[in-house]
């Protein structure tokens, strides 16, 4: 009766820490996890056997599958930039969303500062130009870092 007990509290206890769900990435690599939460443009979940909670950028996510359940949430859709005319689809992301893709250039120049214009339509210029030519190489991500000299730096962000 002892083993029989026991065993069964090692079935329950394996269950109770295995995998819950299935986080599909839109590089193809697929990940094993326990789902804690989503918010904030944030996936955050934690390791088997780990309480530790790690987070991943939703615009790396494709889906999440419930293993359980076999129910499958779409996190959002793969972002292709072919041409420079693309630039519509170049997200700019501030560096804290970016984690889970993958880093792949840097790019850097001059804001834009033109005479007479107010300082938030400098920076949309200045966007806009870092976009168009972040999709001319194919990149569907974009962080950008203002610096205090009236330069910036560009980082590219792809699958």
């Amino acid at each position: 009766m002892k083993n029989f007990i026991l065993t069964l509290g090692i079935l329950f206890a394996n269950i109770a820490f295995s995998q819950t769900h299935q986080i599909t990435k839109h590089n193809g690599e697929q990940l094993d996890v326990n789902f804690i939460k989503a918010e904030k443009d944030m996936i955050y979940y934690s390791l088997n056997g780990s309480s530790e909670e790690h987070k991943i950028s939703k615009y790396a996510v494709s889906k999440l599958t419930n293993k359980q359940t076999n129910q499958t949430q779409k996190i959002s859709d793969k972002v292709i930039v072919d041409s420079k005319s693309d630039y519509k689809f170049v997200t700019v992301l501030s560096q804290d969303k970016t984690i889970g893709l993958k880093q792949v250039a840097n790019f850097s120049g001059v804001s834009t500062n033109t005479k007479g214009e107010p300082p938030i339509a400098n920076q949309n210029h200045t966007a806009l130009r870092i976009k168009t030519q972040s999709a001319s190489n194919g990149y569907p991500f974009v962080s950008i870092v203002e610096k205090a000299d009236g330069k910036y730096e560009a980082v590219a962000y792809a699958y």
